[in-house]
């Protein structure tokens, strides 16, 4: 009855904590990185009528005509590449001796059952260690976002995802952040090295996706959580 119920409890704890074993991982869209906007600035008067409005067209005469309206389209070119590699190296050693004489007392030495009194001791310990790791990751292609919000000083926040149909299962590319109308080029393209807080994902869905991701009991004993081992 006893191995039963530690059964029960056992297999209760791994299901929840199964299901935070993500809880700490880092999210996007979190508030410590949130970009500052800007304040809407309010405007008491302002013309509608002439030719040319400067507060409508966002184009000179001789420009091309770029993404500056909510709903216009830009093609953003994924240019990411990131390298990164860590290394350390331990090396502590530590060396110790005691030498104790012969306890003489009045000039003679004192002995316990013919057994000299002086004591000598020595310790000595030495730790090694090492430690590299490396990292490089690079993503390239194009996707098209939409802007969905024109700040007030004239940045755009865009937003948008592709998604991929394959045999086995999906792969999608999604992308928001902020451009500068700038930035944007003549063809109406931006790099995505010029997208401020910016987030892109790259994953997928179906067979391949799923062989490549853990169990929830794999990740359970390789966490913080495993009180096993």
């Amino acid at each position: 009855m006893k191995k039963t119920s530690l059964a029960v409890i056992l297999a209760q704890v791994l299901i929840l904590q199964g299901c935070a074993l993500d809880a700490f991982d880092p999210k996007p869209d979190d508030p410590a990185y949130a970009p500052a906007l800007p304040e809407d600035e309010y405007t008491y008067a302002v013309p509608d009528g002439g030719i040319y409005n400067p507060y409508t067209s966002n184009t000179g005469l001789y420009t091309d005509t770029r993404a500056h309206r909510v709903g216009d389209i830009i093609s953003v070119e994924l240019e990411e590449s990131t390298s990164a590699s860590k290394k350390a190296a331990t090396d502590l050693s530590r060396d110790s001796s005691n030498n104790i004489g012969s306890v003489s007392v009045g000039g003679r030495k004192i002995t316990g059952k013919g057994y000299d009194t002086s004591f000598q001791s020595s310790n000595s310990s030495k730790y090694t260690g090492d430690s590299a790791a490396s990292q490089s990751n690079s993503l390239k292609g194009q996707i098209s976002v939409s802007v969905v919000k024109v700040l007030a000083n004239g940045t755009l926040e865009v937003r948008g995802e592709k998604w991929l149909m394959l045999n086995n299962g999906n792969e999608y590319v999604r992308v928001t952040g902020l451009v500068r109308p700038e930035d944007i080029s003549s063809d109406n393209t931006i790099s995505s090295q010029r997208i401020a807080n910016a987030r892109i994902q790259y994953g997928g869905t179906g067979d391949f996706a799923s062989t490549q991701e853990r169990g929830w009991l794999s990740k359970f004993f390789n966490s913080v959580f495993n009180i096993f081992f």
